[in-house]
């Protein structure tokens, strides 16, 4: 059964953290299931156990994700196990319930979810976590995953070789996340070419907005441009920051907290020229009315669900998302064409870039407590989460409902049980999926649902602009290591910086003054820390790739 989105997986060097997995040297680990007892029989101190132990877990789980009691592959997690699990369901205000949790010290025995528990928790709180660096030998998954995937074990390791938070492979995924999405039905109606500049994509927001795009007779009710929601922490995937690959400047994962490389110098975007730029342009269609007017405050199941319209009456004309039918829906989808992203001048030096994104290998999915008193079953049950079929079901969801296993290696992950969502949403409400920690095996073959081959095909696009990215010189790798003190430095730096900006970021983009406000905008993150920040990560940027 072949798995046709290999072949369209770029390759990208080593040091990209992108490299293709090597192949299995060891069959019968990629096959192991975990089964209570013998993996932990000798876990370097922790406690005897005999099973049956309770664990408490907090999980943070995506808005749409059904009960984890729903999930039938729970129940074959903790037989696998022999552990029963007390879960803490959390799918809103990770950050304030993180933040006052840590503070008090009180952690359950395991947090699971991506990123939950960040680089900058762990430099701040290391002492509440386990060091899982001297537990392999009772996680043999998870050696075997750091022995196949390059860059697992330097993306879970600190400075110091301790090892408290285990990252996850899904192995599938195009390098780029984030895809550019225009209604060309609108433009078709309207007699309108595809926008090969700002200037000409504001001229194409503002007819949507005035000619009755949509058809059905109100001309107020498109929305001609929309994005997901930004929060305190940072940039992630399908916002404006996209837009920064129109001036080229090289951003990583959807822009974080603003740091990137280019040319093998570090710098953060928050603080960039090229930032203003996007903002000014953002205020542009903002005050036009051609933006989103919840743009702001809207969560992401609004932002997901406006840009589903109503029937065949689409709401939205440009947008970022995943795939089109994760975005707009499959009734809507073949409305929209995926585009590539514009030079923010006609006839601009600077070739357009696109975010380089490392979404296949992903940091900090599951921790454990130093305080747990069933350090043993703690430690099966992580090694469970990496079995083979348990990793798949992770992240398509049961076996039999969402995924029908055909042989040891051979899995098909199946249309949704529902008949009316699109594969994504499917795959999101009926698991943990991304957020889970698993282990896709470099091996399998799988049958892919049809959202991430849309994802594929629908990149196409993006392919010159992410040609343009020099994996070698233009991406801040995701797992550079620090020193806990300077660690600590970047993290309250950034708490400062981030509450100015993010809130910036609303003000200049609904209410202007960008042009009067930049310089001071500039000196107070300076005051912040941000020069600091950014010499801390040339010295490890340098160290890495030197």
């Amino acid at each position: 059964m072949a798995r046709t989105i290999r072949s369209a997986r770029p390759r990208t060097s080593r040091r990209a953290l992108t490299s293709t997995v090597a192949v299995a040297a060891a069959s019968a680990l990629l096959l192991s299931a975990c089964t209570g007892g013998d993996d932990a029989s000798d876990d370097g101190g922790s406690d005897a156990s005999g099973g049956g132990e309770e664990l408490n877990i907090l999980v943070v789980k995506h808005p749409l994700t059904k009960a984890m009691s729903d999930m039938a592959w729970v129940g074959e997690l903790e037989k696998a196990a022999d552990v029963s699990i007390t879960w803490e369901e959390v799918s809103a205000d990770w950050d304030q319930k993180k933040s006052t949790m840590l503070a008090a010290g009180d952690t359950p025995d395991l947090i699971i979810g991506a990123n939950a528990i960040t680089d900058s928790d762990l430099a701040t709180f290391r002492t509440l976590f386990e060091d899982l660096s001297d537990d392999m030998d009772a996680l043999p998954n998870v050696q075997a995953m750091f022995d196949e995937v390059d860059g697992a074990e330097a993306m879970a390791s600190q400075a110091d070789g301790a090892v408290y938070a285990l990252p996850s492979w899904k192995e599938f995924w195009p390098q780029a996340i984030t895809r550019q999405y225009i209604n060309q039905q609108w433009l078709d109606t309207l007699g309108l070419e595809m926008p090969t500049s700002w200037d000409e994509l504001f001229d194409v927001l503002v007819a949507f907005d005035e000619q009755d795009a949509n058809g059905n007779g109100d001309p107020s009710d498109e929305i001609p441009f929309d994005w997901s929601p930004v929060t305190t922490t940072g940039y992630g995937y399908f916002q404006p920051t996209a837009l920064l690959g129109s001036l080229g400047l090289p951003i990583t994962a959807g822009g974080g907290t603003g740091y990137f490389v280019e040319d093998g110098e570090v710098g953060n975007f928050l603080a960039d020229e090229r930032w203003k730029e996007v903002l000014t342009f953002l205020n542009r269609a903002y005050a036009a009315g051609l933006v989103n007017q919840n743009v702001i405050t809207q969560d992401y199941s609004a932002y997901q669900s406006v840009a589903r319209g109503s029937g065949d009456t689409a709401s939205v004309g440009f947008s970022w998302g995943w795939t089109a039918s994760d975005r707009f829906g499959a009734q809507l989808a073949p409305q929209y064409a995926s585009m590539a992203p514009v030079p923010a001048e006609a006839g601009q030096d600077a070739p357009v870039t696109w975010s380089y994104d490392f979404e296949n290998l992903t940091a900090n999915h599951v921790v454990v407590s130093a305080q747990t008193k069933a350090k043993a079953a703690a430690l099966r049950l992580v090694n469970a989460f990496y079995d083979q079929d348990t990793s798949v079901q992770v992240l398509f969801g049961d076996l039999g409902t969402n995924v029908t296993k055909v042989d040891d290696t051979t899995y098909e992950v199946l249309p949704p049980a529902d008949g009316q969502s699109d594969p994504s949403t499917w795959k999101w409400t009926s698991t943990l999926a991304d957020a889970g920690p698993l282990w896709i095996r470099e091996d399998l073959d799988v049958t892919l649902p049809t959202d991430l081959a849309e994802a594929v095909e629908q990149s196409a696009p993006l392919e010159e602009a992410v040609a343009n990215v020099d994996p070698d010189t233009d991406v801040l790798p995701p797992f550079l290591k620090m020193s806990t003190e300077d660690l600590s430095t970047i993290s309250l730096n950034n708490s400062t910086i981030l509450n100015l900006t993010q809130t910036k970021f609303a003000e200049f983009v609904t209410s202007g003054g960008i042009d009067d406000g930049w310089d001071e905008y500039v000196a107070q993150l300076e005051a912040s820390g941000l020069e600091q920040n950014i010499e801390l990560y040339q010295k490890y940027y340098d160290e890495y790739s030197g």
